[in-house]
């Protein structure tokens, strides 16, 4: 958002789907950044506060000269300066990154490294170490800028098994875990996948090509049951109550025990059995009935499987 101030100071009146594009964010986004933007400042007297507005097509500021002051260089402590150099290293060694990008990033760090003095020996003797989705994040990232499609073997815990397809990639995210959002042309659809589930990545030299889609809202989360979706009941116990924090619900009730009996909408019940294995002891699948028999089945050959070892 600091970069936002110092974009939109130098571009009086600047039309709202040219800095939305510019900053690779849906008009809805940025117009909720300029709602934010009000509230930062020097101080919290009015006039030391940023004075932006928009008539929906052009963004105007009031108070320039409090831009100039927000926008000023950061100071960074010495924990922050530490925290930069690892994070900024450890970036470095993505395979699949951009070389630009990598270079870009070094520079940085040398500039840093100067500026901390010191405080920045630290950061030498700590690294950190990604794990496989990593790789997936530079890959997915890269083809983005580049405008190329994606093959993909992605694992689909619904169906326990391994999907071979080609993705137009649209943006990366995180709600939780990263994804990333794209149009699948196994599907002819606008897919979700999940970054630790993609098994086998490969940039492919076919431009990529998706239909102009509006991009999903997500702050309501990721998951968002529609009214005509199934309904199903769980109850848990006292150690499953951490499942109204995770699910969108329609209701939760008191259970005597100090459990909840809560009732959910899912577009995919059968993705429930999953939860109904982890929850063990502590929940059960109430209805409908033909999951709860699905998921008591899955919990026998899973305790069949120990007995045979």
């Amino acid at each position: 958002m600091l970069s936002l101030v110092t974009y939109l100071r130098e571009r009086p009146g600047a039309r709202v789907g040219e800095v939305a594009r510019a900053f690779g964010v849906s008009e809805a986004e940025l117009i909720g950044d300029l709602n934010v933007l009000p509230m930062c400042g020097t101080s919290f007297r009015g006039g030391d506060l940023l004075d932006i507005d928009t008539d929906g097509e052009h963004i105007w500021w009031h108070n320039a000269a409090t831009a100039d002051e927000v926008a000023q260089p950061l100071r960074l402590a010495a924990d922050e300066a530490t925290a930069l150099l690892v994070a900024a290293r450890a970036v470095a060694t993505l395979p699949g990154l951009r070389e630009s990008d990598r270079q870009a990033l070094l520079r940085a760090c040398a500039k840093l490294e100067t500026a901390a003095g010191e405080a920045a020996g630290a950061s030498s003797r700590l690294s950190v170490t990604f794990e496989s989705e990593g790789g997936v994040f530079a890959d997915v990232d890269r083809a983005i800028a580049e405008r190329r499609r994606l093959w993909i073997r992605y694992y689909s815990p619904a169906r326990d098994e391994l999907t071979e397809r080609e993705v137009d990639p649209i943006r990366l995210f995180a709600v939780g875990h990263t994804y990333f959002e794209g149009w699948c042309r196994l599907s002819e659809d606008r897919r979700t996948f999940r970054l630790d589930r993609v098994a086998e990545i490969k940039l492919l030299d076919e431009p990529s090509d998706p239909p102009p889609i509006e991009p999903r809202d997500l702050s309501a989360g990721l998951v968002q049951p529609a009214g005509d979706d199934p309904e199903v009941v769980v109850e848990v116990g006292p150690g499953g109550r951490w499942v109204a924090e995770y699910y969108p619900y329609d209701s939760a009730e008191e259970l005597p025990d100090g459990g909840l009996r809560v009732t959910l909408r899912t577009p995919d019940p059968g993705s429930l059995r999953r939860l109904a294995l982890r929850l063990g002891r502590d929940g059960r699948i109430v209805s409908p009935p033909a999951l709860a028999d699905s998921a008591r089945a899955a919990a026998e050959r899973a305790l069949a499987a120990y007995g045979e070892r």
